[in-house]
């Protein structure tokens, strides 16, 4: 049985590679399809436990990938602001669910706006579930808000000057506002600035 889930990941994994296309552009020969190559001559060696680790390597290597991917839809700085350069995360989904991020860090004198954005998350689930129901969303003091046409569920802390929004792209993809010594208004700008229109289309 394990032989044949191994099967079954590797030709998944090969049907992914196939089709995945990172910066407009087939994926050429590199680590992952080094590593792919390498689980194949594992398999046909019957040696499956380093078949699978190859794969699994590989699977990484993609997300990585696609953290970096997400990396060039972040916005730009805003007008008055600087930004600083961008972090990209990959988790597998043996932990904590998994997740692919990308986000940059703006600042205004002592203003901070952090952008993230978000994928393969089970964390995007327990939102949208928030946004199917206006009660459970504002129960902790936020509030429903359309940005860019896209449903936000805003948080704004006056006394503090700081606050977050977040907003579900495509039933898939979070993107999250989050900012110290700013206005309601600086968050806003930041979560109008991301192009929701390429996001979806990912």
């Amino acid at each position: 049985m394990r032989h044949g889930k191994s099967w079954c990941s590797l030709v998944l994994l090969v049907g992914v590679i196939a089709g995945l296309t990172l910066g407009g552009g087939p994926v050429r020969a590199d680590d992952v399809t080094d590593s792919i190559n390498e689980a194949l001559k594992y398999y046909n060696e019957s040696n499956f436990v380093e078949a699978a680790n190859s794969l699994d390597y590989a699977a990484q290597l993609i997300r990585q990938k696609q953290s970096a991917n997400l990396q060039d839809y972040l916005p730009k700085a805003l007008a008055g602001w600087t930004e600083e350069t961008v972090t990209g995360q990959a988790v597998a989904p043996a932990m904590f669910g998994g997740m692919i991020s990308a986000e940059k860090r703006y600042h205004r004198e002592s203003s901070t706006v952090t952008v993230k954005l978000i994928t393969e998350s089970p964390i995007i689930q327990g939102l949208m579930m928030m946004f199917s129901n206006p009660m459970l969303a504002t129960s902790d003091g936020g509030r429903l808000q359309k940005i860019a046409n896209q449903k936000a569920i805003i948080k704004y802390r006056a006394e503090a000057k700081s606050g977050d929004i977040n907003l579900v792209v495509a039933k898939r993809m979070l993107v999250t506002v989050e900012g110290t010594e700013v206005s309601e208004q600086d968050l806003i700008d930041y979560a109008a600035a991301v192009d929701y229109g390429k996001l979806s289309a990912l």
